[in-house]
């Protein structure tokens, strides 16, 4: 390439790009994209970031709000950029940005292929995406073997929702034997010692299991008290994640909404 022609580096970011973000954030309604448009101000006052953390920053801003078609189209971009080095996290991250459906058409079979680069790689979160589509049959056929196989990966290495995951399978007797008392200790393991950083992404599905548990008696005895206490906490993390726009939750909200409910008409007294 003649060098003249070559694009030219400007504080560690290529010209070209820094072109692409300026059109995109003339085309930003500040009101609409608050978080993006911070963002954008911030990188203005000198800060670089790595193609990955550029993406990964704009992915994460405003989650709750519909994404541009045209930042979406950078940010995948420069995901792609990161993929080039066999970046893992690159690749599970833009599976996760298709398999949610943000900014694009929610597309399954694109998620599953980024999923499965990353799955190559040794990285567990991807492993842990490919288990949940595998157990639900998301542009794959529904494999309950491949599912707790690839949740059984995670499990071993202490990721919480992939051992969750393979209490539902205990609790339905999916590719194991049916065993609700070992899915009741599974879900009293995981919260008893879920992470910090995974209290709001995991916390309202393992309570809405053990809401399900207490209500119903399955793998201890029926306790609708603390049945209500678990779909109360449950609503309050699952409300908080449909409304940073992780919309593959809003079922999950409402069941414990209507365990909330079931468990309150058990507390009460039927008149004689």
């Amino acid at each position: 390439m003649d060098k003249h022609n070559a694009p030219t580096k400007k504080g560690g970011m290529l010209v070209e790009k820094e072109e692409k973000l300026h059109n995109i954030r003339l085309e930003l309604d500040p009101k609409a994209s608050p978080g993006t448009v911070a963002l954008f101000e911030k990188m203005e006052t000198g800060a670089e970031m790595t193609a990955y953390e550029l993406a990964t920053a704009l992915a994460e801003c405003d989650k709750g709000r519909e994404m541009p078609r045209a930042l979406f189209a950078f940010i995948v971009e420069l995901y792609k950029e990161a993929i080039e080095e066999s970046n893992a996290d690159a690749m599970n991250d833009l599976g996760a940005l298709y398999y949610n459906g943000r900014g694009c058409e929610q597309d399954y079979k694109k998620a599953v292929a980024y999923y499965e680069m990353a799955a190559k790689l040794g990285h567990r979160c991807a492993t842990e995406n490919l288990g949940y589509c595998y157990y639900y049959g998301r542009s794959v056929p529904k494999d309950y073997e491949k599912a707790f196989r690839y949740f059984s990966l995670g499990a071993f290495e202490g990721r919480t929702i992939s051992l969750y995951k393979i209490g539902d399978m205990y609790l339905n007797g999916y590719y194991v034997e049916r065993n609700p008392i070992e899915a009741f200790r599974i879900y009293s393991r995981c919260l008893e010692y879920l992470p910090d950083e995974l209290a709001t992404e995991a916390g309202g599905s393992i309570l809405l299991r053990l809401g399900d548990c207490y209500l119903n008696g399955l793998g201890t005895m029926p306790d609708p008290q603390t049945a209500l206490r678990a779909y109360t906490l449950a609503e309050e993390r699952l409300r908080k994640q449909v409304l940073a726009g992780e919309k593959t939750y809003e079922t999950s909200l409402q069941a414990a909404i209507e365990g909330k409910e079931k468990a309150k008409k058990k507390l009460t007294p039927t008149e004689e």
